[in-house]
């Protein structure tokens, strides 16, 4: 549920099931850590010997803050419930505080996905000021790359790129898709990876693990998108030690699943209309920007575009098909910025399909091997789908958007043919031990965007009933990751790990929805 751009751009969330992530050549970092691991020490049957100091990761671009980091592995069982079993690595960096005199308790930062690449996000933490008054831990989640192993899937890599040019649902599409998923699911297997046991209890397991290695006595805790969700596993499994823990776009473990994605399109939005209707330009340009969006998804699900783009990128044109499910694919990763929205939707209506055939075509240019689909699989098809069937995610989807056609709502945004892949992908049932609601005295504090159509900002206020002395604050006009893109959540944000029951919260009550796109009629 995160991704680049602020985690916004590309669908990260599922995004081995996403038809929007795209190929390209393995990065640096990936060819570097993939020679780390022919190299170095492999998992192996030893029990866990905690952390192990060592180089930091060699990433495609140089990420300046780990200069002077601290970087090493935490060394863990990869199955706890199997005594004896292999051990496995987790890249780890202790990034210093920029203040001369540090507080004592450090942050502890846990990414979004799942199976998103977690040093990729250090360059934003850094500039939001996460290491402004104390240290900044960063572990990659187990399977991510840097681990040991790492569960990237190149074959869905290169799946996802061919399926810009492939009608979003077709049933070539979904045997594709499903054939990418067998592949990886067979080699990781054959190499000895457990995919059961890459799931939240685990993940969370290992932050708590984490804290005794490295010998941290209170720490704080944020995470953002699937962050948010393992925190509050965490938060509910491992309470010791943790001072304050922020959520930054609550995705609720409680109520995470396809059904839940419908509720969080649906609000963002809303809200988006509401925005447009109450500024007076674009209400007066876009008076109809609703009625717009559900003709052209019916339109394009019924007869699809087929178009060669040049990609925002450059290089050669793409072949992309711009149908029903791809632009509500595109709207809910946020392909296109919020102020361009309303004038890309009249465009769309007026015949003008290329603000969205370029957005699509984005996605042909991303790289492969830096997503550790296996774990997105295993969470999802543990924890996200087993408790309930297709029939229940096409009648969210109805209830949502009603007069969209079946064979869109049929597939929640983002996770298109998850049943299918989860019954290839053969992980045991994980949802009665994660739909549990999270209860506690810890301070909290939940940072969500009134744009954001993956995780929608009402969860924050559902999820925090169970916390005593939780802080909502929602940020208008922000989408998914709202620190990075939000001086104020950042100002938020320090002052609540600077006093965690009373942070200051004032900077919202003057913030508003960024200036639409106003284009000639």
């Amino acid at each position: 549920m995160a991704e680049h751009s602020y985690r916004d751009g590309t669908a990260v969330a599922g995004a081995a099931l996403a038809l929007l992530a795209a190929l390209g050549p393995m990065p640096a970092g990936a060819a570097a850590a993939q020679q780390n691991a022919d190299t170095g020490p492999t998992p192996g049957t030893a029990a866990a010997s905690g952390f192990v100091p060592g180089p930091c990761p060699r990433t495609p671009e140089p990420i300046e803050a780990l200069a002077d980091a601290r970087c090493g592995f935490l060394e863990v069982p990869e199955n706890r419930a199997r005594p004896g079993g292999r051990t496995i690595r987790l890249a780890v960096a202790v990034i210093p505080a920029a203040s001369a005199k540090p507080a004592q308790d450090p942050v502890v930062f846990m990414s979004g996905g799942p199976g998103g690449e977690t040093f990729d996000d250090i360059p934003f933490l850094v500039s939001s000021g996460l290491n402004r008054d104390r240290e900044l831990i960063v572990m990659a989640q187990r399977g991510n790359l840097y681990d040991q192993p790492d569960l990237a899937c190149p074959e869905l890599d290169r799946f996802n790129s061919t399926a810009v040019g492939l009608p979003s649902y077709a049933p070539q599409t979904q045997r594709l898709m499903l054939d990418a998923v067998k592949q990886c699911r067979n080699r990781l297997t054959a190499d000895g990876t457990d995919l059961s046991a890459y799931n939240s209890t685990e993940n969370a397991a290992d932050f708590a693990d984490l804290r005794t290695a490295l010998g941290i006595g209170r720490w704080n805790v944020y995470g953002h998108s699937y962050g948010s969700n393992l925190a509050l596993t965490y938060l509910r499994l491992h309470p010791q030690g943790i001072r304050a823990v922020a959520f930054d776009s609550i995705a609720p473990p409680q109520s995470v699943s396809l059904p839940f994605a419908w509720a969080s399109a649906h609000e963002g939005l809303q809200n988006l209309y509401k925005a447009c209707a109450a500024e007076p330009r674009c209400k007066s340009r876009y008076p109809d920007l609703e009625r717009t969006l559900n003709e052209q998804v019916r339109e394009l699900e019924a007869h699809p575009l087929t178009l060669n783009v040049r990609p925002p990128q450059g290089g050669d044109p793409v072949k992309v098909v711009l149908d029903g499910g791809a632009l509500v694919n595109l709207l809910v990763a946020k392909a296109i910025p919020f102020a361009e929205l309303p004038a890309s939707i009249d465009e769309l209506g007026r015949g003008r399909p290329e603000r969205f055939a370029r957005a699509r075509a984005a996605g042909a240019a991303q790289v492969v091997g830096q997503t550790a689909h296996g774990l997105t699989n295993s969470v999802v098809c543990s924890e996200w789908v087993p408790d309930h069937t297709a029939s229940d995610v096409l009648a969210a989807g109805r209830r949502a958007f009603p007069d969209w056609p079946d064979q869109v709502l049929a597939q929640a945004p983002q996770l298109a043919f998850q049943d299918q892949v989860c019954r290839v992908w053969n992980v045991p049932d994980r949802t009665a031990q994660q739909r549990v609601a999270p209860a506690g005295s810890v301070p909290t504090l939940f940072l969500n965007g009134t744009g954001d159509m993956k995780t929608g900002a009402s969860w924050a206020q559902r999820t925090a009933r169970s916390l005593p002395g939780s802080t909502t604050v929602q940020i208008p006009g922000i989408g998914h990751w709202v620190v990075p893109q939000s001086p104020c959540a950042q100002k938020v944000l320090a002052s609540f790990l600077a006093t965690p029951a009373a942070p200051d919260t004032a900077c919202v009550a003057g913030l508003g929805w960024e200036p639409f796109t106003i284009t000639p009629k």
